[in-house]
């Protein structure tokens, strides 16, 4: 449900420049709420029940955004940074304006599927601690990872702070050479999301995660045509499953 606001920033919100460039078209007498002309780009407006038109063009209005993002190393989960690239910075300027925010974090080197909103409030139920919604990640382990760390994951393991994890399903998919260690492929899913807490339990049980690909949150799933630092939105489907589940 959309709020009242501002004519400028519901035009900024929609692509229209920035509020000095939305000034500007207010003089030049472009803008219509109504079919009457605007004089104040200060002016509130309902976005759902109002007509505003540019240049005779109607303005779409939309209040939220839902992005799934394949990220890829090397960007941080942030909205800015004066150093580092963000996960923001990859999204056309389009999607940019809608002010989306990262859901949760991955590690600048972890990839795989990030959410993107400006929905606070199921960013908050996805997030919110009491939910216990799942995470799966699939990842490459250096070590051979075996049953009995299978059985330590399921009873919960402790962190190098003293916390003890929730249990968590850890499946084996392969093994391979690399010189004279082996390394696992592994499929885990956690049911919280504590501070690089993959990299963390595989060091409780003596293993070291070379590479880390989050797969899955809650019901929504990567979407394996998306290559790394490729993103679409959610389609009707995929949102309706997160509100269920959030």
């Amino acid at each position: 449900m959309a709020k009242k606001m501002r004519l400028d920033k519901l035009l900024a919100h929609t692509g229209y420049g920035s509020r000095s460039e939305i000034k500007k078209l207010v003089k030049q007498g472009v803008i219509q709420v109504d079919g009457k002309t605007a004089k104040d780009s200060g002016l509130t407006v309902d976005p759902e029940v109002q007509e505003v038109t540019v240049d005779g063009e109607a303005v779409v209005y939309r209040e939220f955004i839902y992005l799934m993002l394949n990220k890829p190393p090397g960007v941080i989960s942030a909205t800015e940074d004066r150093r580092e690239r963000t996960v923001i910075d990859l999204l056309e300027i389009d999607d940019q304006i809608m002010e989306p925010f990262p859901v949760g974090r991955l590690d600048k080197d972890t990839v795989g599927l990030l959410l993107l909103t400006n929905d606070g409030q199921l960013a908050h139920e996805l997030l919110s601690p009491r939910k216990h919604v799942p995470k799966t990640y699939e990842a490459r382990v250096e070590g051979d990872v075996g049953a009995s760390d299978q059985e330590a994951f399921a009873a919960g393991v402790t962190l190098d702070d003293g916390y003890v994890t929730m249990p968590a399903e850890l499946a084996i998919n392969g093994k391979e050479q690399a010189g004279e260690s082996v390394v696992s492929s592994i499929s885990l899913t956690i049911m919280e999301g504590k501070f690089h807490q993959v990299k963390r339990m595989f060091e409780a049980v003596g293993k070291k995660v070379i590479h880390l690909k989050r797969v899955s949150m809650g019901p929504l799933a990567l979407d394996e045509q998306l290559e790394e630092g490729a993103y679409r939105e959610l389609t009707e489907e995929e949102l309706e499953l997160l509100r269920r589940r959030g």
